[in-house]
Formats: structure tokens, sequence, C-alpha cells
């Protein structure tokens, strides 16, 4: 490690369906946030850990600020919220399709109470003409005081290596936080339960929006063959909803399982066997005795 190593957190926060996950990703290389067209769907702060010869950022990949609507989502505001004044620098992600809405007054009212610089990231630019990129521009600079604005596509990744670059010319010295092959802070079980979880959402539609949450049971290696047996439930709030994810004949949830199996297998390394079934707990999202059993913690934030 050279004498001039940088260090630092950096959180990214947005409405939701802004595209942090899809950054997040782009940018440690490797799959570790789930993705989604439907909103809110991360929950937990996801850590990315991002090293080269130079440097070490930490990207916090927050649940979208929305406004709450049942315990669960306010849990996933304070967890993103409360990540503001522990980084040393604050990605405010939007969309340029969707440009200034109602939820992004709700975000910018609690960054003008931070200390840490903040950056404008417009993401998507790949959907627009570069034409309707300056009056975004000029709205939001009207709305704070931003260290930077800086135009993105995560998904292309137009522009990313630029950001990257600001983002290292403004981190402190500092140590090496983390083993340079280590690319989030997470266990293996909970980045497999949210690709379960993933493919659930890809699947159903909007039959089951956000009542769903996977618990993993069971992680056991099978030295004779090699493999990994993984046992998961995924947990709904209605009998219709376990009906609709079983599928005729079973046949959703061996989709779902095909399609996560692959994923958990590249992430593992191995061969994967997964056993997959359906619980009802009825409005476990307003339970805090469930929220925390499903991983959900208060004292998370």
């Amino acid at each position: 490690m050279n004498d001039n190593f940088k260090s630092g957190f950096v959180t990214i926060v947005g409405r939701p369906n802004v595209g942090k996950s899809t950054f997040m990703n782009r940018v440690i290389g490797e799959k570790i946030a789930i993705m989604s067209d439907k909103p809110q769907t991360t929950r937990n702060k996801i850590q990315g850990v991002m090293t080269d010869k130079e440097s070490q950022i930490v990207f916090i990949d927050t649940p979208g600020i929305h406004k709450p609507k049942h315990k669960l989502g306010d849990y996933m505001v304070n967890v993103a919220e409360n990540t503001l004044n522990e980084v040393d620098a604050i990605l405010f992600m939007i969309n340029a399709e969707e440009g200034y809405g109602r939820g992004d007054q709700f975000i910018i009212d609690r960054l003008q109470r931070v200390n840490q610089p903040v950056y404008l990231i417009i993401n998507k630019i790949d959907r627009v003409h570069p034409d309707q990129l300056l009056p975004l521009i000029e709205q939001y600079k009207e709305k704070l005081d931003f260290e930077e604005i800086i135009p993105i596509s995560a998904l292309e990744g137009n522009n990313v290596n630029h950001l990257l670059d600001v983002l290292k010319g403004h981190l402190p010295e500092g140590p090496q936080f983390y083993p340079e092959d280590q690319i989030t802070d997470h266990p293996e079980r909970f980045v497999i339960s949210e690709f379960i979880r993933e493919k659930v959402l890809h699947l159903t539609h909007e039959e089951i929006p956000h009542s769903i949450a996977v618990v993993i049971e069971g992680i056991e290696p099978r030295e004779n063959k090699n493999a990994v047996y993984i046992q998961a439930a995924i947990i709904v709030e209605r009998k219709s909803q376990k009906g609709i994810i079983i599928g005729k004949q079973g046949s959703m949830l061996k989709e779902i399982g095909k399609r996560a199996r692959h994923d958990i297998e590249s992430l593992l390394g191995s061969k994967v066997f997964l056993e997959l079934w359906v619980k009802v707990q009825k409005d476990w999202r307003n339970r805090q005795v469930q929220l925390s059993d499903f991983g959900y913690n208060e004292e998370d934030y």
C-alpha cells in the first residue's frame, strides 16, 4: 500500500428506483445488490468495497428515501437517513428521465442539514437527449449548493470513471479498511437471500409487490458432491400470494429456484442444491418481532 493511500465512505441516496443498485454493481464489478424495476427494492444498507492501488471507497447503497407506510418503511428510511452523517461524501442520485419530483424535495430538506459534501449524480442519461440535461441541472442548482453535478449512465458506464476520479480526489488519506479482494461487508447468507428475493420480484410483477421476505433456513456443504445444499423460506402476507409464488403445479417456485441458483452458484463458485418453500406470516411488515426475525433490526439505525 502506498504512503498516500486514500480511503473513505460514500453513501448513495435518492428516490426509489433511480439506479443506486445498478451503480453499485457497476463500480464494484460484481453483483452484490439486487436490481428490480420496482421501487424500494433495497431494504438494508448494502456496503460495496472498491479497492485499487491508490484508494479504497466503501459505498453504502441505502434504501430509497420515501414517505413510509408501515414499520418496514420506517426502518428503511431510518437506515438511509442515518448514514448521512457517518460518511465522507454523499451522492444524491436522480433519474434524468423523471426529473424533479416531490420525493426529491423530501431528500433535499434532509441534505440541507448535513456538513458533508453532496454531489448531484444525474443517472440514466442514456435515456434522454443531451439538451434536456441543462434545464435539469439549473433546476437542481437552485435547490442545494452541490459540490459538483455529474451526469452518468450507471447501466452503460458513461462518465462513471470520471465520478470515481472526483471522489478519489476528495477522500482523505487513510487506512485500507477491508482486504483488497473483499467486495461487500454482508455475509453470504444475506446476499443469497437477496438473490432469491430479486427473482420473486422479477417473476411475479405487480401481484407480489413488497410483502415478501426471504429467510435462509440452512446452508450445508456436501463434501462428497462438491456442492452446497441451501434451504430457504419465502415469507408472504396472504394465502393468495402463496399460491401465486408456488404457481400451477409448482411451476413458478421452480423457475424462481432455477434463476436464483444460477446467481448463487456464481457467488459461491460451486454447485448448489436449492430447496425453497413458502410460508404465510400475516402483516409481518408491521410487526417488530417478525421484522427482527427477518433481519430488519432497530439497532441497525
